[in-house]
């Protein structure tokens, strides 16, 4: 629906972090170092899944590929908020805006996917454990990882070419610190019964079908343990799908708080602090998940620490 001011706009304002413009410096100190330890724990535990033999099994080769995406997830919002945050310029170009919609959307598909194939490995190794490295050989979990990466393109990049072909308005202000698909929307004076049409459908699809996957391989899970339940056998599960289990209820409690239990009243503040709990603090923990409750990386980072003691004798 086009309106006789309509103009086409070249930028749009990130309001940013509804916080106080004298709390600022803090806020900023405290997101820069929440950003830098989570590019230096993914990125510690790419390395140490990379140098360790012990590390190259089915899991930690996906637990690499989470570790990277969640390192692009965060750097995708991230560094714009604390740059924004620094110069007091809320300005970024609509090229630029709709770039970080599209990576913003791929590494949250991504997420979903990997953290699937994860909880499929850990059902195998506990349901099938004599049939483990028969069924979770290198090629399926390459396979698998391709898949995501492919599914998870094709989904980024359907909606950001619908979200190109609407028209903005004089109104280029985002209440958000990020672009945010839906919030975009609200900003365009064309008809976007399409673009929400593929937000409930595809993205609803994108979340759920991972989720049911999880769900089921957890169910199986369950059951197996049940089936012969034994202190040591419930100990093994633990150990083996502890970390996952944590990471899959951080992230998708968070999703699902957002998106299945809106709030009417402060529904702005609400989508925000939600945003930066699956966009920060999601990312930034997952490495501490996975290394503090993981006796395979503990040892890894011990190896890793005392050859570099050896090497700087």
């Amino acid at each position: 629906m086009k309106m006789e001011n309509q103009s086409t706009v070249s930028e749009f304002l990130l309001m940013g972090l509804p916080i106080w413009p004298e709390h600022q410096g803090i806020f900023f100190t405290l997101f820069l170092g929440m950003y830098l330890t989570t590019v230096l724990g993914n990125l510690l535990i790419i390395l140490l899944i990379r140098l360790d033999p012990h590390l190259h099994t089915p899991m930690y080769f996906f637990l690499s590929h989470l570790a990277y995406s969640d390192l692009s997830f965060s750097s995708v919002t991230v560094p714009k908020m604390l740059m924004n945050m620094q110069t007091q310029d809320q300005s970024i170009s609509y090229a630029g805006c709709i770039a970080q919609m599209y990576f913003f959307i791929f590494f949250t598909v991504l997420d979903d996917f990997l953290l699937a194939s994860m909880a499929y490995d850990r059902y195998v190794a506990i349901c099938h454990p004599l049939h483990y490295t028969t069924i979770m050989r290198k090629g399926l979990c390459t396979l698998l990882v391709i898949v995501s990466w492919i599914l998870s393109s094709a989904d980024a990049l359907c909606y950001t070419l619908l979200l190109t072909q609407l028209s903005f308005c004089a109104d280029n202000t985002i209440p958000h610190f990020f672009c945010d698909p839906g919030t975009l929307l609200k900003l365009s004076c064309s008809d976007t019964s399409l673009n929400e049409l593929v937000i409930f459908t595809v993205g609803l699809a994108v979340i759920t079908l991972p989720l049911i996957c999880i769900l089921i391989s957890y169910g199986r899970i369950g059951a197996t343990i049940l089936r012969v339940p034994s202190t040591k056998g419930i100990c093994k599960a633990l150990s083996t799908c502890g970390s996952h289990l944590s990471v899959v209820s951080l992230y998708y409690g968070t999703i699902i708080g957002l998106y299945f239990f809106p709030s009417s009243s402060t529904s702005s503040d609400k989508n925000i602090i939600s945003s930066v709990m699956y966009t920060v603090v999601t990312p930034l923990l997952n490495p501490f998940i996975y290394s503090l409750r993981n006796r395979d990386m503990k040892g890894a980072l011990v190896k890793l620490f005392h050859k570099a003691a050896v090497l700087s004798q």
